[in-house]
């Protein structure tokens, strides 16, 4: 088993230096290593990445920039020389963080934790249904997504509702949508995204789901048509 991976780091010897070490390790499989994050996002549009090696200060586009600006974000293992960054590091998930200079100790390591990772969410997946890892109030929780009844755009935010609680998530609709099956869930209104298996009746105008009516756009009722038909 091989995790994919791509370096982002805007120092050349940096890169030389990271890109070695991926080489050497048994299961890593480089894809590229760019010098910036735009680059990199136009690389991860077509390839399927498991693993960033990510510096944070770089021009035009930081590495926490550049999260924010991927609509699915694989593990990252961050890489810097300030030790002030850690804490903002782990706010992004992250799997590890490594300090400059880089040790081939240190670096085997934080690639054991990502592998180890990438088994768990597997064996979880083959063992116990189909679920999402969301992170909300600095936890990360594991969501069976038949449980999910509806994703809801709450500000900057978005609500995920289950059946026992709901969470608010720092995220994007748009995030959830690639995340979620698409014959299970339709987004049917700009701020709503509704598992088709929790709808108990629609009309024009709602879904709902329990007792809350889930607002339908005109454009995207037959959108939940066609999903009802074949589910």
């Amino acid at each position: 088993m091989k995790l994919n991976c791509v370096i982002v780091d805007d120092s050349s010897i940096q890169r030389m230096i990271i890109t070695k070490l991926v080489n050497i390790h048994q299961n890593l499989h480089l894809i590229a290593d760019f010098s910036n994050a735009i680059e990199a996002k136009s690389c991860m549009s077509v390839h399927n990445v498991d693993l960033i090696f990510l510096d944070i200060e770089m021009p035009v586009i930081s590495g926490f920039d550049f999260l924010d600006g991927l609509k699915v974000q694989p593990q990252i293992i961050f890489i810097t020389s300030k030790a002030e960054y850690a804490m903002k590091a782990f706010d992004y998930d992250a799997t590890d963080y490594l300090q400059k200079p880089i040790t081939i100790d240190r670096f085997n390591a934080s690639v054991k934790r990502a592998i180890d990772f990438h088994l768990l969410k597997k064996e979880n997946k083959e063992d116990e249904g189909e679920h999402i890892f969301i992170k909300s109030n600095l936890k990360k929780l594991k969501i069976f997504t038949s449980k999910i009844k509806w994703i809801e755009a709450f500000g900057d935010y978005v609500r995920v509702v289950t059946e026992e609680d709901s969470n608010l998530v720092l995220s994007t609709m748009k995030s959830f949508e690639n995340d979620l099956s698409k014959d299970k869930f339709v987004r049917v209104h700009k701020s709503y995204i509704i598992n088709i298996d929790k709808v108990e009746r629609f009309n024009s105008k709602y879904a709902e789901i329990g007792m809350t009516k889930i607002p339908l756009s005109r454009h995207k009722k037959e959108d939940l048509v066609r999903a009802l038909s074949f589910s």
